[in-house]
């Protein structure tokens, strides 16, 4: 299949909307430029102090000018540029809404369900503390590398223009969207394992479109990645999380009886995504 037989509407998937998920990055997103997460209280995740991962240790050191690391990124940020306008663009386009309800529609098509806060609450809860409890090592980690993104400089386009001005004062390194899309993945495939396949390249792609929105360097991107498997790792640890997962994989049973998904053109779409990998 061709990107030219893809073009078709995606107001599906972008006009899904619900409350806010990850609050920490909602400044990355059309439309919402604020943090809503400084005016509130923070809710308690699943880490203890004792227990929370600190990227700055573990994750390696963003590409520094003039290396070959720096250089893939360079030629990775020119070369996907052309992709505006295509299908590809407008799903990184989707891919960056992370309201609570945008999250999870855009795993449905790999995980055959139609996955929402109200037909899967469960796993709508679990998803959303399991990002309250990532929110300190992304935030950390982007702080203190501090890294520019790759728009910053130049006046080439990103999927998220709107959001130009802000996203230019915040870190690049790590990417908290691929973080979340990762660590998403990372759950549904533990608790779809029959779909485990189709979940896991999605996350891959999740982390792709940023990509190609122009807002994320491939290597932090690849350090999203990293991070989000990290955060996973050390949740298992938690017996809240555990119960939350036995919870939420109880859920989602019922919901495979009650209502599959069909295959969409979005679907297809997300397939086609993950055979023109940008990495």
């Amino acid at each position: 299949m061709t990107r030219s037989s893809l073009a078709a509407p995606l107001s599906r998937l972008v006009s899904w909307r619900g409350l806010p998920l990850l609050a920490a990055l909602l400044a990355s997103t059309p439309g919402h430029a604020a943090d809503p997460l400084e005016a509130t209280p923070p809710e308690a995740g699943y880490f203890t102090p004792a227990t929370q991962p600190d990227g700055t240790a573990y994750l390696p050191p963003p590409p520094q000018p003039g290396t070959v690391r720096q250089a893939n990124d360079d030629q990775a940020f020119a070369a996907t540029r052309a992709l505006r306008g295509s299908p590809r663009w407008a799903l990184a386009t989707a891919d960056a809404d992370l309201h609570e309800n945008a999250l999870l529609h855009s795993f449905s098509c790999a995980a055959a369900l139609p996955l929402s806060r109200t037909d899967a609450p469960k796993l709508s809860a679990l998803i959303h503390k399991m990002d309250v409890s990532e929110i300190a090592d992304m935030r950390k980690s982007k702080a203190y590398w501090h890294r520019p993104r790759p728009f910053v400089g130049n006046s080439q386009p990103i999927c998220t223009e709107k959001d130009r001005a802000h996203l230019a004062t915040s870190g690049s390194y790590p990417s908290g969207h691929t973080m979340l899309g990762w660590s998403t993945a990372l759950v549904l495939a533990e608790l779809l394992p029959d779909h485990a396949t189709q979940i896991l390249q999605r996350g891959r792609v999740f982390g792709e479109s940023r990509i190609i929105c122009g807002v994320h360097w491939e290597s932090d991107v690849q350090a999203g990645y990293m991070l989000g498997a990290a955060e996973i790792a050390a949740l298992h640890g938690s017996s809240a999380f555990r119960a939350d997962m036995d919870a939420a994989r109880a859920e989602l049973a019922a919901l495979r009886n009650k209502a599959p998904m069909a295959a969409t053109p979005s679907c297809s779409l997300e397939q086609d995504a993950a055979r023109h990998s940008p990495l």
